[in-house]
């Protein structure tokens, strides 16, 4: 954890951006902020300062990224349950998937299949 002044120091922002940021949701607001916190406040700058996106545009930046590491860690979930399975059945699952795979391939994909 990193305690608020150093946080505002390595991300190179004022305690005023600090609070705005904080009450958009962008960040966290506790006394410790987290290298997660550090990492979005510097994407948050780059949004900003180098790309000029507006509030608008990094809200809905953010709100995909978050959406990222959702369906990651669900995917490591889904990957760790599945290699709880017997052998058996991960090997149906498998065949399974790659059939699936194979299918949506062949139609054009999830956008083609009528599902998008």
């Amino acid at each position: 954890m990193i305690a608020r002044a150093e946080f505002l120091l390595h991300a190179e922002i004022s305690e005023q951006t600090f609070q705005t940021w904080a009450t958009a949701g962008w960040i966290g607001a506790g006394p410790e902020m987290s290298e997660a916190d550090l990492a979005r406040a510097a994407l948050i700058r780059d949004l900003t300062e180098r790309l000029g996106v507006n509030a608008e545009g990094v809200e809905v930046a953010l709100n995909l990224l978050d959406q990222v590491h959702g369906l990651r860690r669900a995917l490591r979930q889904v990957s760790a349950a599945f290699d709880r399975l017997p052998e058996p059945l991960r090997t149906e699952v498998l065949a399974a998937l790659r059939a699936a795979t194979a299918e949506a391939s062949g139609s054009g994909g999830v956008h083609g299949s009528g599902e998008g």
